[in-house]
């Protein structure tokens, strides 16, 4: 059908429909003839829009369209022309859905910045390599001064708070006389304690008639005669079923006395959401009006040692600026590192550095681990402090020491279990694989043209990883799981060491069993949650700094961890460069060449060492055991058999006089 003639029969319609409406509703109301109108129009456009979607045989459309196939003629060429054009639409088609949802064959901007950045890591993990880092802290408030939060606590302050209230002006002594005496007055306790609340006026009401049954029934117990009134004297307790110090034996409740004086169960009933309610509105009220002081948290008396315990830890914006000026602009904490893949060895040296005009000090700590040899090495002076603890008498001073470190190896019962090189390659792969299934939208490609630290590094591009808890979470479930599946491998690759039953087996089996029954995002949401309720906050950010092969250049991580609770956010900036010529002119490279370079002297054996504290120890005990079971002659001579007789004959008298003197007493 023509559109022509579909829009005159339309209209033809619609006039002859409106014009027989009319005639038999010309004396509606001018409402019913708008909504009558509207139906039509709806239905007109419904039925104008189905005539457009059918087809007539009889008429023929001038043009058809060339992704179209056109059955209505029979010349091969068109369609074959249509035929290819149909295809052609298909495949464009596809190609587009494809793009929109494949991102490993057609990557957006956020697939390709985690492309570029895993494969740096993976070479970089697999290629010797130095680092240099330098990490500084800073401290800011929790909440901005201009925020909407600004001066609000959170929730979980806010129920500590309300919890812990207690109106000044509320003497606990008197509530409990008060409860004492209304509880045991003959006079009932409805009227006493009548409020609004009807919850606690039902209660009250209960409590009163029970206790006016039990003196009803003490009254009648006491009408049995003097014979079980004497009874109840014998035993300590009065006719009236109280004890000599006033009190109801049968009524009295030691859960009550514990509520009310510290016990297990003391404070449960304010938990209560209508009782924290009112403390909150109560606490509130009496804080002062007044801006300046009204974000000043309530007074000790009011909120007890819980409010002291939170206003102790919770530090004001003076606090925190004087901590950046004197604290944190003058510490650094810096390091040198050297990492070789092949023989599975990371050496290091830490810093710990304050340095102001007037006074400068730094505590240095080599420390290297050996994944092949199973073994720590470590500056003594790291840990004789402890030794010192443990074994005073035996502990070397450092000027003593015949080596600047000291080499702890594993057991060999555990490394024959397992091979801390094993376990050192199934972290570096899980760790790969983790950060490989995180989601695309957790990286991006960042904007380096004023960017004065990938300036200073040389950086060709630029990759911003977000860490919260989440992705926190999820990585330390996938890592696990990584690690859990590779520790299996091994297992199965190897029958004759781990036969069934073999503890590692074992273990293996049951860690799988574990991790089969939650996702690695359950691990996020459960990191999420103690955030939620916790007294800390903390979330991380991390920056790749490539060239243009993908090689990693640099790293600059920030670190935020706080709380409300706190009051504060304390930043961690750590900037990592891994070229080698800020390695050779750091301060720190000649030390970690004297602790583990080729020329170094060879470490203490830490183990040897302690199996010599040991043995001594051993050697210690075994003589003083044997001192218990010598026998000295020269005791037994002093000790004679008669002044051993005449110092018990003393004792006797004395015993004596003790009897005599108590026959006097009586």
């Amino acid at each position: 059908m023509s559109s022509n003639h579909t829009n005159n029969h339309h209209r033809q319609r619609y006039s002859e429909m409106t014009s027989h409406n009319s005639s038999i509703n010309n004396n509606d109301h001018v409402y019913q003839t708008g909504k009558l109108t509207s139906i039509i129009l709806l239905a007109s456009s419904t039925s104008l829009a189905l005539l457009g979607c059918q087809s007539s045989p009889a008429v023929s459309s001038p043009a058809v369209s060339k992704s179209m196939m056109d059955f209505s003629t029979a010349d091969s060429v068109q369609s074959q022309a249509q035929g290819r054009a149909f295809n052609a639409s298909l495949t464009a088609k596809s190609e587009r859905y494809q793009q929109l949802f494949d991102q490993e064959k057609y990557p957006n901007t956020d697939n390709q910045a985690k492309s570029h950045l895993l494969a740096a890591i993976r070479q970089h993990l697999a290629t010797e390599h130095v680092a240099v880092a330098q990490a500084n802290y800073q401290t800011v408030p929790f909440i901005d001064p201009d925020s909407i939060d600004a001066g609000s606590s959170s929730l979980l302050r806010t129920i500590i708070e309300a919890y812990a209230y207690e109106p000044e002006d509320l003497d606990s002594d008197s509530l409990d006389s008060d409860y004492l005496d209304s509880a045991y007055s003959e006079s009932g306790s409805n009227d006493n304690y009548a409020n609004d609340d009807s919850d606690d006026d039902s209660e009250l009401a209960e409590a009163g008639d029970a206790i006016a049954v039990d003196e009803a029934v003490i009254v009648e117990d006491s009408a049995y005669g003097s014979a079980a009134e004497s009874d109840y004297e014998q035993e300590g307790y009065t006719a009236d079923n109280y004890d000599e110090y006033g009190y109801d034996t049968e009524d009295y409740d030691d859960s009550d006395y514990n509520d009310r004086n510290g016990g297990i169960l003391s404070g449960v009933s304010n938990l209560k959401p209508k009782t924290l309610l009112k403390n909150y509105e109560a606490m509130q009220m009496a804080k002062p009006q007044s801006e300046a002081v009204a974000q000043e948290s309530q007074p000790a008396s009011s909120t007890g040692i819980i409010g002291q315990m939170l206003s102790m830890f919770h530090r004001t914006p003076e606090q925190i600026a004087a901590s950046n000026a004197y604290q944190y602009q003058n510490l650094t904490f810096n390091s040198v590192s050297q990492y070789k893949p092949k023989q599975r060895q990371l050496q290091s040296v830490y810093s710990y550095d304050y340095v102001t005009p007037t006074i400068s000090s730094s505590v240095q700590i080599p420390l290297a681990f050996d994944f092949n040899n199973s073994s720590i090495t470590v500056d003594p002076s790291a840990i004789m402090p402890i030794v010192a603890l443990v074994n005073p008498e035996n502990t070397p001073l450092p000027n003593q020491m015949t080596s600047h470190t000291v080499s702890f190896g594993l057991p060999e019962s555990i490394t024959a279990q397992l091979p801390p090189a094993v376990l050192y390659d199934a972290a570096i792969s899980a760790i790969q694989s983790s950060m490989a299934e995180l989601a695309s939208e957790h990286f991006s490609a960042v904007d380096i043209r004023h960017d004065a630290f990938a300036k200073e590094v040389g950086a060709s591009r630029a990759v911003k990883v977000y860490f919260g808890s989440q992705q926190s979470g999820e990585m330390i479930g996938k890592t696990l799981k990584y690690m859990t599946k590779s520790l299996q491998d091994y297992v199965d690759a190897n029958p004759q060491k781990y036969p069934d039953g073999a503890m590692l087996k074992t273990t293996l089996a049951k860690v799988q069993l574990y991790n089969k029954g939650y996702q690695s995002a359950d691990v996020g949401s459960l990191l999420q949650l103690i955030e939620a309720i916790g007294p800390i906050s903390f979330n991380q950010i991390n920056y790749y700094y490539l060239d243009s092969s993908d090689r990693l250049l640099a790293k600059q991580q920030r670190v935020n961890i706080g709380g409300d609770l706190m009051g504060s956010t304390t930043t961690m900036l750590n900037q990592v460069r891994y070229d080698k010529s800020s390695f050779n002119n750091h301060a720190l490279t000649p030390l970690l060449t004297e602790s583990f370079g080729t020329n170094a002297k060879a470490a203490i054996d830490g183990n040897a060492w302690m199996a010599e504290q040991r043995h001594q120890k051993d050697r210690l005990q075994a003589a003083r055991y044997a001192r218990y079971d010598y026998q000295d002659g020269s005791l037994e001579n002093d000790y004679s058999s008669d002044e051993y007789e005449s110092s018990h004959s003393t004792d006797a008298v004395d015993e004596s006089r003790f009897g005599d003197a108590n026959d006097n007493e009586k």
